[in-house]
């Protein structure tokens, strides 16, 4: 799975908002349903748009290849070269392909790091 990694940049600058927002939630990106209520990860000009707090900038990256849902070892080596580096990583896994958020400023490292595990 690894010899055929690439990796896509979404457009857009995202971030994590938190709490009761009608209007991201029908634009966010993703959303996952926690204890302590909604979190949506939503493009920052939505976010400011509604007064939400921005409290990370985010790339979106989109592992190109298919992670099967019973690949074992995926997430592992993405964390372990973007820890290498020194670059914080957000996991998101859908059925097809797994995305990250790393933080704007470091997305051309993280871009490198992470294209070095086609090799």
């Amino acid at each position: 799975m690894l010899s055929t990694l690439d990796v896509a940049r979404r457009p857009g600058t995202f971030t994590y908002v938190t709490g009761a927002w009608p209007a991201l939630a029908a634009v966010a990106a993703a959303t996952v349903a926690e204890d302590e209520g909604p979190t949506y990860v939503v493009a920052v000009d939505d976010a400011e748009r509604v007064g939400a707090p921005v409290e990370f900038r985010g790339a979106w990256l989109t592992l190109t290849v298919w992670s099967s849902l019973d690949a074992v070892g995926l997430t592992a080596a993405v964390a372990h070269v973007l820890a290498e580096v020194g670059i914080p990583c957000n996991v998101i896994a859908g059925f097809h392909h797994d995305h990250l958020l790393v933080p704007e400023d470091r997305v051309d490292d993280a871009l490198g790091a992470l294209r070095t595990l086609r090799s």
